[in-house]
């Protein structure tokens, strides 16, 4: 069986990030990046899924030269293969994902994990999308997965609780935390990941349909205020949230 997992190279959530000189992207100076954290346990479900069963994983990026360190964190932890999708530009969901398609297509996989979202954008679309394009079944958001004979059962979490869900391959499943515990890369497999491939590719990149027109950081929270300590507060409590706060 053919597994794939597609996985971003994003700025650490513990970076302090800065909006660049043109407005419109980040400044890159003094970032640090790392594995997108959602793909962690998509890259450990691959993992899982290919012992239970079987197969190959081969894991997916698409970005720059400095995605291959994303890829090498993949492969350190057990994926056979690496496949970069080598491109500068900066591109809206759509376009990544009609790019993915097009290299799983090739790639003939019948299983492909994303994580539910990447912490840079946040759009939570790419997974969906992709497997429109596709034609695949989808389960985002996942917490618990299993494999009985020619489907997928799949438990993901809704809004208020849990709803279980089946499907049939090919699928595409979006990881979402809890659904496993992500093994670290050992000794032995950062070594391994170096004789590993990483295939180099150009995709066809489709046009924008989204732009970025500005970016801003949200501005500063104002300071809080204590206005008492006692039930005596609770009008001036009412009054500040009618007037200043104007909530009510």
């Amino acid at each position: 069986m053919k597994i794939a997992v597609c996985v971003s190279h994003v700025p650490d959530t513990a970076t302090r990030v800065s909006v660049g000189a043109d407005g419109k992207t980040i400044d890159t100076n003094g970032v640090t990046y790392v594995v997108n954290p959602y793909d962690e346990f998509a890259i450990e479900e691959a993992l899982k899924t290919k012992e239970a069963l079987g197969g190959e994983v081969v894991a997916i990026s698409m970005g720059s030269d400095a995605s291959k360190e994303t890829i090498r964190k993949a492969l350190a932890m057990g994926v056979d293969s690496g496949v970069l999708l080598k491109t500068d530009e900066q591109k809206d969901s759509l376009a990544v994902a009609k790019v993915l398609a097009e290299e799983i297509k090739n790639q003939g996989a019948e299983i492909v994990f994303f994580g539910k979202q990447s912490v840079d954008y946040d759009n939570q679309i790419v997974g969906q999308l992709t497997a429109e394009l596709l034609g695949y079944s989808s389960i985002t958001v996942v917490v618990d997965f299993k494999i009985e004979g020619d489907k997928v059962i799949a438990e993901r979490e809704i809004e208020g609780g849990k709803e279980v869900v089946e499907a049939s391959f090919p699928v595409v499943i979006t990881a979402q935390k809890g659904l496993n515990e992500p093994r670290y890369a050992s000794l032995k497999g950062i070594m391994a990941a170096k004789r590993k491939t990483i295939e180099e590719k150009e995709p066809t990149l489709a046009e924008n349909v989204v732009e970025v027109i500005r970016m801003k950081k949200p501005a500063p929270k104002q300071p809080g205020k204590i206005i008492g300590t006692d039930a005596t507060a609770a009008a001036e409590l009412v009054r500040l949230l009618r007037e200043e706060a104007k909530v009510i």
